[in-house]
């Protein structure tokens, strides 16, 4: 099975510096196959034939704790949930000089659909929940009127790791070239 690793705050801000090539390393040391790095904020995509997203989960976050003594959380999923989220997705969000959308990968402490009760959305904000993530956009004009704003420093938001569409699109794009 391919899956993707998402990192929450690692080469953020000059913060949890971590090499790629030396993340690949230590994916490729818990055996590990077909290991790549998208970007230096922390996007891994492997192939395991073995264990399942929350064993994978705990081994990543041991090993990076581990080889790079950083206690980071990491979001695993595989390529048929990063399916059906792009699936969703609709075609017309897009991230570019006059729109944002984010893609917020949850926790599962907060991985239901009421999660949306608990953010503020504003009139200016197109929501959507699909389970494992928040679809967030909005116009790039109205942005510092979205609802968007109100969750950082929440402890959703501390709960999530962000990519934005244009990420995660590609990632879908390299995942689904392997297969």
């Amino acid at each position: 099975m391919v899956y993707l690793a998402l990192f929450r705050g690692i080469n953020v801000g000059g913060h949890n510096i971590v090499e790629m090539r030396k993340l690949k390393n230590t994916f490729e040391s818990l055996g590990f196959t077909h290991v790549s790095t998208f970007i230096n904020s922390g996007n891994v995509v492997f192939e395991d034939s073995l264990k399942k997203e929350d064993e994978l989960t705990r081994l990543i976050e041991e090993a990076v704790r581990k080889d790079f003594q950083l206690d980071v959380k990491v979001v695993v999923i595989n390529s048929e949930q990063l399916n059906v989220i792009c699936r969703e997705l609709p075609p017309t969000w897009v991230k570019n000089e006059s729109m944002r959308t984010d893609v917020m990968f949850l926790w599962e402490k907060y991985d239901r659909p009421e999660v949306l009760k608990e953010i503020q959305i504003n009139p200016v904000d197109n929501v959507k929940y699909i389970p494992g993530v928040i679809l967030w956009n909005v116009e790039g004009k109205d942005y510092s009127r979205s609802g968007m704003m109100k969750l950082m420093g929440t402890d959703l938001y501390r709960h999530m790791t962000i990519r934005n569409v244009n990420t995660v699109r590609k990632l879908h794009q390299i995942i689904s070239e392997m297969q």
